[in-house]
């Protein structure tokens, strides 16, 4: 197995390797590049919401996932919206490296019924993640990831 820091998909996850050959993409295209894929693979700015799953008891709950960023040194903030209101700022983990995930936490006043909680995530070159939505092909997915909780 080859690991890339920094990159996904096609460019890290070899395996089985037989042979190498050191080249550039001016010389010769990338196996996936000519199947539809950008030349270029950097990891984009993203967040996921890890807690809280299943059903939820109505009142003090946490809201919690992981975040990441390769620009701008990794994540330096992340901003958790519930039923699409105002975005409140989450508290931040220590960033161990700026190539590694970064741990996010908020405290939520559940109140009875359906909610939609989204996050999103600010590099430190303050750029903040996209909520447009975007297959993963040809560059990478993107969009606020959300979750549906029912509050009992």
């Amino acid at each position: 197995r080859m690991i890339v820091p920094g990159l996904y998909g096609f460019i890290s996850a070899t395996k089985w390797v037989t042979r190498i050959q050191a080249t550039t993409y001016a010389a010769e295209p990338a196996y996936w590049t000519v199947r539809g894929w950008a030349t270029d693979a950097p990891v984009l700015t993203g967040s996921r919401i890890d807690l809280p799953k299943g059903d939820v008891i109505a009142g003090a709950n946490v809201i919690a996932g992981i975040s990441w960023a390769m620009a701008g040194d990794g994540v330096s903030r992340v901003e958790v919206s519930v039923d699409d209101g105002e975005w409140r700022e989450a508290n931040l983990a220590e960033q161990l490296t700026p190539r590694t995930w970064r741990q996010w936490w908020i405290d939520w006043d559940a109140a009875p019924g359906r909610h939609i909680i989204a996050v999103r995530a600010t590099n430190g070159l303050g750029e903040t993640q996209t909520s447009e939505e975007r297959d993963v092909i040809p560059a990478g997915a993107t969009g606020y990831d959300r979750l549906v909780i029912d509050v009992v």
